[in-house]
């Protein structure tokens, strides 16, 4: 008998509380009983467009409930969303429409024109605005939802695809990670055995909805009966401004946005008396922003969650009585979720004792299907019969896991490995940086010397040599940077705000051997 597919979740909050606010996003707001109408005209409108289950269809649009429906008219039609990064260069895009078998395509007035751009190459039939805009489309939004029928699809089968979700493309062209109903719904499970809510939480979007960041609250929030709310794209005031407005309780940021917020003019504590849960994660949060974090809002319950596309973005958890204790058990990303095993491995697959550090591997209910057309992709990943993560770390003997670095990031110098978190952890703890990301460079003597690009905070001063005696008063001197560049722009990132540390080594390594990754 089966029990992980959405339907199982979504209809019973429906029918106990059809009256209750389901989504607030701007002038726009919907009932619970209205966001099931909606989802299911648009689900039914689908299938009439040729989308049936299966069949692949690509979002392409700032946060908003729109986003919100496609999710769940996917989950229930037994149709696939392909949630597309916003940051996609339009090769990438190209590739991603026409490697996934996309015929329908999504999109606001911010990315028609880039779908536009690459129509005919990628196989695209029919493009659906978004809102309003002046861009070439073959349908609306709204009249589509108005042209579908009410009509309550049958329930999917556990293993039946739901959401194909391509990775970022740092190493080479973007992978399409394909999870299915029953993955999805465990990760729900996970996430509301740790987060403990209730419909009275309020939850504000403000990663990217194509993000796995954002899936948890995609799932669950509606599965318990919350609001959700959501902001368009992060921007520290518009931020600061929903949660005192919507009197948020809960939202998830990663660690750039968290300083961002925390350096605005308009931030004050007060605003954000209503929050309850704060999440951090994506990348490592360095640890004097955490601390900051912690001294500044004292009473919110912070948790960390550390996982990847591919296990729908959870694997382990340090929650809230973790960071009021504080200490060592800071720099670690916690234990595992229930039902997920984590070992640490070193390069033939043998399993490591506690402290030793290798590739943080692991096994759960929750991960993908496959990798989208890439069989031998997929078995690599799968090998030892172990997901590899392609992080470095390591645990200690509670099971606490800790990560030193991604491995590609890993900087060989002088034959000794140096982790690129470890540094940048170091230099942030200074107060005069704002960024800074750690990379390796070409050394004739060396091989790869430690290389910081470091943006000052606003109306501060430090010179390298200041901040190189910084550094070594607090890690090895081979640790410490050969070198450091002053940068006066923000360091570039992703759609989902981690920093583009390809796009920072490409200059260095431009007709050298080591691969740009």
């Amino acid at each position: 008998m089966k029990e992980l597919v959405y339907h199982r979740f979504l209809l019973p909050v429906v029918e106990r509380l059809p009256a209750k606010s389901a989504v607030l996003d701007g002038e726009y707001s919907a009932t619970y009983e209205q966001h099931l109408d909606r989802v299911l005209r648009l689900g039914n409108a689908l299938r009439s467009a040729g989308v049936g289950p299966g069949d692949r269809f690509a979002v392409m649009a700032l946060n908003g409930h729109e986003f919100l429906e496609l999710y769940h008219a996917s989950l229930l039609t037994g149709a696939v969303i392909n949630p597309l990064n916003l940051r996609l260069a339009p090769k990438e895009l190209e590739f991603i429409l026409s490697d996934s078998g996309c015929k329908v395509c999504f999109a606001d007035g911010f990315f028609g024109a880039s779908i536009d751009a690459v129509r005919s190459g990628s196989g695209l039939e029919q493009v659906v605005l978004i809102g309003t805009g002046d861009i070439p489309h073959d349908a609306a939004y709204e009249e589509l939802v108005a042209s579908g029928e009410p009509v309550m699809p049958p329930e999917p089968d556990e293993d039946d695809p739901g959401i194909l979700m391509y990775t970022g493309g740092t190493t080479g062209l973007p992978k399409g990670v394909l999870l299915d109903q029953r993955a999805l719904m465990l990760d729900l499970y996970k996430v509301t055995t740790r987060w403990i809510m209730n419909e009275d939480y309020v939850y504000l979007h403000q990663t990217p909805m194509f993000h796995a960041a954002s899936l948890g609250a995609i799932l669950a929030l509606p599965a318990i009966g919350g609001t959700t709310v959501s902001v368009p794209i992060f921007s520290p005031e518009p931020v600061i401004d929903a949660i005192e407005r919507y009197r948020v309780t809960m939202t998830v940021m990663v660690p750039t946005m968290v300083a961002m917020m925390l350096d605005a003019a308009s931030f004050d504590a007060e605003r954000l008396r209503s929050l309850t849960i704060l999440t951090y994660g994506a990348s490592p949060m360095p640890g004097a922003l955490l601390e900051r974090l912690l001294a500044t809002l004292p009473e919110i319950d912070v948790y960390q969650g550390y996982g990847m596309t591919e296990n729908c973005g959870l694997l382990t958890c340090l929650g809230p009585e973790e960071h009021r204790r504080g200490g060592d058990r800071l720099a670690s990303a916690g234990r595992p979720m229930p039902g997920s095993v984590v070992c640490i491995q070193d390069e033939d697959g043998h399993i490591l004792a506690a402290g030793q550090t290798g590739e943080v591997c692991a096994r759960a209910g929750n991960y993908m299907r496959e990798y989208w057309n890439r069989p031998e992709e997929t078995a690599s990943a799968f090998r030892g019969g172990w997901y590899h993560t392609g992080d470095a770390g390591y645990m200690d003997a509670e099971g606490y896991v800790y990560l030193v670095d991604r491995v590609k990031d890993m900087i060989v110098t002088g034959g000794e490995n140096v982790y690129s978190a470890e540094v940048e952890n170091a230099l942030s703890s200074h107060p005069a940086v704002a960024q800074v990301a750690v990379i390796g460079i070409p050394s004739d003597q060396w091989g790869e010397a430690v290389h910081a690009i470091v943006v000052k905070r606003e109306g501060s001063e430090v010179t390298e040599d200041e901040l190189r005696e910084w550094a070594r008063a607090r890690i090895a001197g081979y640790k410490v940077p050969k070198s450091i560049h002053f940068r006066t722009e923000p360091l570039p990132l992703s759609g989902a705000m981690k920093i583009l540390k390809r796009d920072l080594r490409a200059p260095y390594w431009a007709g050298q051997d080591r691969a740009v990754q």
